[in-house]
């Protein structure tokens, strides 16, 4: 079997249709769907199937574009080999990083690459425009991802995932609320306050579900809002609390005071995603090397 179509039947399986994959090939869709032709008479058996108005993998479909996976990663694997022969890693290597995560190992991040000649990181901040930040990987080489843990759908497609950092989440509520006497807050303490909450789908809001479980009752969330930043401005003009990520939020410097959480798990872990093969290049080693280092520095130096 041809690799390069043993490739464009894996960028099927992350991208979902024939048009993204002809997008992000620089080919015609109907290019795309003649090379996956000639790959199933080569297979001998349906790759893909109709599925509304695309087309989707079959379950062979699927167990063949593993296999381009493996193709990859053992292609890059020995590039990577050749390349820690020949010279020092180097080049660019592609990131998306969440805005808290980037205020927290970006600047750090940059110095540290800074030191590598030849190795360059082109940054971006994409994660908010997309559902599931897992798809970012099939356009950079490191996504930075937050979740309560490695998500079991990262590992099912064949990502690796390399944990840098478990960061606890607090409630936030504007200075002099009376909450805020107490050392720590549990369910039963916060059940009865307005909350400025997160859309349903953010990783934040497990942690109200989790306090509506523990109080069996439901919160009284009265606006929901993604970006941090103004959750910490309603916060603190006091038109509800909200849990806020510790080491980036500005407390006591926006009108906000915040408290640890005990009886519900609020922490995320922070973790860079990575497609297998691109794992395997010494620019994109080095530069996770380098978030590793970054992150353990920082979690130390904010402990305590």
């Amino acid at each position: 079997m041809d690799i390069r179509r043993l490739e464009l039947l894996r960028e099927l399986a992350d991208r979902g249709s024939i048009t993204a994959v002809a997008l992000a090939t620089h080919r015609t869709t109907s290019a795309v769907s003649q090379q996956l032709k000639i790959l199933e008479r080569e297979a001998g058996v349906p790759l893909t199937e109709r599925s509304g108005r695309g087309v989707a993998l079959t379950s062979a479909g699927r167990a063949l574009a593993r296999t381009a996976t493996d193709v990859a990663t053992a292609i890059e694997r020995a590039e990577a080999l050749w390349a820690d022969f020949r010279s020092a890693p180097q080049g660019e290597v592609t990131l998306t990083i969440f805005p808290t995560a980037g205020q927290m190992f970006l600047p750090g991040l940059l110095n540290r690459v800074a030191e590598v000649p030849g190795l360059h990181v082109i940054c971006s901040d994409l994660d908010s425009f997309v559902t599931d930040i897992a798809d970012l990987t099939a356009d950079f080489d490191i996504v930075i991802a937050d979740a309560p843990g490695i998500l079991p759908a990262w590992t099912e497609r064949g990502l690796t995932v390399v944990p840098l950092m478990r960061e606890p989440l607090d409630v936030a509520m504007p200075e002099g609320h009376p909450l805020g006497a107490k050392k720590s807050l549990t369910p039963a303490d916060v059940i009865d306050q307005d909350w400025i909450g997160v859309p349903s789908d953010l990783p934040f809001d497990r942690i109200l579900r989790g306090i509506e479980a523990a109080n069996a009752a439901p919160a009284r969330v009265a606006q929901r809002i993604a970006d941090n930043r103004i959750v910490e401005s309603l916060v603190a003009a006091g038109h509800g609390i909200g849990i806020l990520p510790r080491y980036t939020t500005r407390d006591r410097e926006n009108g906000l005071i915040t408290r640890p959480l005990v009886g519900v798990r609020s922490s995320r872990l922070i973790s860079a995603l990575v497609r297998p093969d691109r794992a395997q290049r010494p620019s994109v080693r080095a530069v996770l090397s380098a978030f590793q280092a970054e992150a353990t520095e920082f979690e130390q130096s904010h402990q305590g």
